[in-house]
């Protein structure tokens, strides 16, 4: 009788201690699970900080070479242009020129006159003045204006963002996004009518912008470089948008992108 109820004790006793040690086993690598998932996390978050961090340094660099070459653009190239034109204009003053050297003075200056229009467009689109002075709707308008007077493209655009309060690096962002996504129509797809809207939306802004150009197939979207998308979502993130893109070959594209405002926002 003894014998049987040591074996029972023995029997109970070693149930409880697998009870334990299952339990204690169950709970080493459950937090050991724990860690290494808090561990990766740390990482991936780590990760996103880095790639957010140099994603606004790749765009802070951008913009200050952008203002580096329109700066070299109205201040030297410029400047040493109108030297030239200013002596072919002093030479053409001479009367004693003949026939033939006024020709090509002449021929000098015309190709000048050219140069200086087109150095002075480039700096305009690189660090455009009125988007400092008027801000954003009228900087916009005038980008919109300027191609519409080519008579090659149609613009057909409505923007209603007097009152969405923008820093001057928000706005900056926008109008690069806009100029980008200008450029993606006209030269690569061969659009001939864009329609655009900047509406103010709940502390925030939707843009909405379509081309009846070439389009593209949205397969494999993440590997396309060419088309300046990866510049367009850059902007896009450090503004906190949403991007919807639509679009079929043959058939032009559609980019929608939506947007609250961080009260904050820098490069």
């Amino acid at each position: 009788m003894e014998t049987q109820d040591s074996l029972i004790a023995f029997l109970v006793y070693g149930i409880i201690f697998t009870v334990f040690l299952t339990t204690g086993l169950m709970l080493f690598f459950f937090y050991s699970r724990k860690r290494i998932v808090q561990k990766e996390l740390e990482k991936i978050g780590l990760q996103v900080k880095y790639k957010d961090q140099l994603l606004q340094t790749t765009i802070a660099t951008q913009e200050e070479e952008r203002q580096r070459i329109a700066q070299d653009l109205h201040d030297d190239i410029s400047a040493k242009l109108n030297v030239v034109s200013l002596t072919t204009h002093t030479l053409l003053d001479n009367p004693e020129l003949s026939k033939e050297d006024r020709m090509s003075l002449e021929h000098v200056l015309n190709v000048v006159t050219n140069t200086l229009e087109s150095s002075r467009r480039i700096a305009h689109d690189l660090l455009p003045p009125v988007l400092d002075k008027f801000g954003l709707q009228v900087a916009l308008e005038e980008l919109f204006e300027d191609f519409k007077r080519t008579n090659a493209l149609q613009m057909l655009y409505e923007i209603k963002i007097q009152e969405l309060q923008l820093n001057c690096t928000q706005e900056l962002h926008i109008f690069r996004i806009v100029q980008e996504l200008i450029n993606n129509a006209t030269r690569h797809g061969k659009a001939t009518q864009i329609k655009f809207k900047l509406l103010q939306a709940s502390n925030g802004f939707s843009l909405t912008f379509e081309d009846n150009g070439s389009g593209f197939s949205i397969k494999g979207l993440e590997e396309r470089t060419g088309l300046g998308l990866q510049n367009i979502k850059s902007r896009a993130a450090i503004l906190n948008c949403q991007i919807h893109i639509n679009s079929i070959v043959g058939k032009g594209s559609t980019f929608i992108i939506t947007s609250e405002i961080p009260e904050t926002q820098t490069i």
